[in-house]
């Protein structure tokens, strides 16, 4: 008799282990939702998918433009004539920011010239003109390289509060179903309790790689920015003066 006892004893123990593994699933998870938990996984599934929308495109837009940027900018300025330094920029993707660039530079050039003695070349310079020019081509640019880091740094920082709210009403109504139960052993109170962390996992694996990719696209980013300044400045000596600072021959 007390041997029976004794192998009855841990087969009810095996139970119960499996019973509490078997509530800590995800599967459990997701059956037992209610209304705040599906706002929260529903929150954390859009974070995830812009995120990883805005990290792909980003990553491409990132690796073409480095791919292109040295050749577009040492092509412009190794072709001896300017027309067809100009028609090169013109050939190039639309999406190309340096084209753009030397493209706005060289309009806001041609435009002083056709109203030279008017109101217009009285009121700013050849030199002043063009700068306000490349100033506004810099600046839009360099927003554009931004489309996507909102996104990015606000699941950054925000999910894995959503994932710890999640947690927070979980293990709520996980103590009122073992207050409600009156069974305070650590297989009723380990399954509920496990189960609600995942939402606390969930929302670290949303915000992570959204983190980690902001902070590669901001020093990419950097780097971009002072290419665009490197090459406006030089853009502006040569539309002002006829030839960048270093150059003797000059285009023509």
């Amino acid at each position: 008799m007390l041997q029976e006892t004794a192998a009855a004893a841990p087969a009810a123990a095996g139970g119960n282990n499996a019973a509490a593994l078997q509530a800590m699933g995800f599967d459990h998870l997701i059956q037992n939702f209610d209304i705040v938990g599906w706002i929260v996984f529903l929150t954390l599934t859009i974070m995830s998918v812009m995120s990883w929308y805005w990290i792909i495109i980003n990553f491409i837009k990132n690796l073409r433009l480095r791919g292109r940027a040295e050749r577009v900018v040492s092509t412009f300025w190794e072709t001896t004539n300017a027309q067809d330094a100009i028609r090169y920029m013109e050939e190039q993707p639309k999406s190309e920011p340096f084209s753009k660039i030397a493209l706005d530079a060289a309009q806001a050039a041609a435009h002083h010239q056709r109203h030279d003695g008017s109101k217009l070349a009285e009121s700013l310079n050849r030199s002043e003109f063009v700068d306000r020019a490349l100033r506004q081509a810099v600046t839009r640019e360099s927003l554009s390289l931004e489309a996507g880091l909102t996104v990015l740094a606000t699941t950054g920082s925000s999910a894995p509060f959503v994932g710890l709210l999640g947690t927070v009403w979980g293990i709520y109504h996980a103590l009122i179903k073992i207050g409600s139960s009156g069974d305070a052993s650590i297989s009723a109170v380990a399954g509920p309790v496990g189960e609600a962390l995942i939402m606390t996992a969930l929302g670290l694996f949303v915000a992570i790689p959204a983190l980690l990719a902001y902070n590669a696209f901001v020093r990419s980013n950097r780097i971009t920015n002072n290419q665009f300044d490197t090459f406006a400045h030089d853009l502006h000596d040569f539309f002002a003066t006829g030839a960048r600072v270093g150059d003797v021959g000059g285009k023509r």
